[in-house]
């Protein structure tokens, strides 16, 4: 089980466009319904799409495919956490493996030029297929991005998510992060995701995915070296390939996602999470992912952008 790293959260406010303040730990049943729907759209690769998982096809006809792939995904389980606080969002997801935000912005804007309440952006695993740590896609085309959806609703909430650390390109000879220590690639990441923000004074927030990553290896919820095996009573949150996430990888990514977007703390969710259960997390495993997500949100609060 996690150690309590935070304290604080309930006084905190998730960066919500109407900076909401995070419901306290009650029954999901006293949160009231939102009418009419809000729509939020996903736009990335397969690190949206769940990969390598059982996430990838899940409850694929509760979400809107753009590309009609069938992927569930992320979105649908954010999907499922909404519905559970009884918040009523409609999710689309425009993605495509192994492609950047710039072939999203090249290729695929016809599909994504409307008017959204929120947007979910995710960038390549390594920023630059090409050129590992190479930000300058990511600075271009996040302002893209905004200004396109700003365009369309003045008022919609751009995120941006700072994916994980990769193990193969930490523990493998040849990784741009070979040597340096698990927590190195996601904090970089996240220094190239708050100069986006920076470069597009309309983002909403950068979502700390990779962070959240960091501090389930920090609180020993998470294994940190995946190729010396899983100690006992934690979690690997890679996949088979230590490159995508498991479904405890993504289940935190999702979490972080549904905090920060409706201003939740994701706790509510409790150890019987329906998700959880159906996916084969237990409730342990469920409750310290929650309790990661939730101190994660909170301390991001305070933190200097890099």
């Amino acid at each position: 089980m996690a150690r309590t790293v935070g304290t604080a959260l309930a006084a905190l406010l998730i960066a919500v466009p109407a900076q909401a303040q995070l419901a306290p730990r009650t029954s999901p049943a006293r949160v009231a319904p939102s009418a009419p729907p809000r729509t939020i759209l996903f736009v990335g690769n397969s690190f949206t799409q769940g990969a390598n998982s059982p996430l990838r096809n899940w409850r694929a006809d509760t979400v809107s495919d753009l590309n009609n792939a069938g992927y569930g995904g992320v979105p649908a389980l954010f999907k499922r956490f909404t519905e559970q606080v009884r918040l009523n969002y409609q999710v689309s997801l425009e993605t495509q493996g192994g492609q950047t935000l710039g072939f999203h912005y090249e290729q695929r804007r016809q599909l994504l030029d409307r008017p959204w309440n929120v947007v979910v952006l995710q960038e390549y695993s390594t920023l630059d297929p090409q050129r590992a740590g190479d930000a300058t896609g990511l600075l271009r085309d996040t302002a893209r991005f905004v200004t396109l959806f700003k365009t369309r609703n003045p008022g919609v909430a751009v995120h941006l998510m700072s994916t994980w650390t990769r193990a193969d390109q930490t523990y493998r000879p040849g990784g741009h992060w070979y040597g340096k220590p698990v927590t190195a690639m996601a904090e970089d990441l996240r220094r190239a995701a708050d100069r986006a923000r920076a470069g597009a004074p309309g983002l909403s927030s950068v979502l700390p995915v990779g962070q959240a990553w960091n501090r389930a290896f920090a609180a020993g919820v998470a294994d940190p070296n995946p190729y010396d095996g899983t100690a006992f009573g934690q979690l690997d949150l890679w996949s088979f390939d230590q490159y995508h996430a498991s479904l405890a990888g993504y289940y935190l990514e999702a979490l972080i996602v549904f905090g920060r977007v409706t201003g939740i703390d994701p706790r509510i969710l409790g150890r019987g999470e329906s998700a959880a259960d159906e996916l084969g997390l237990s409730p342990a495993q469920a409750a310290a992912l929650q309790t990661v997500a939730s101190e994660e949100l909170a301390a991001d609060l305070i933190r200097p952008r890099r």
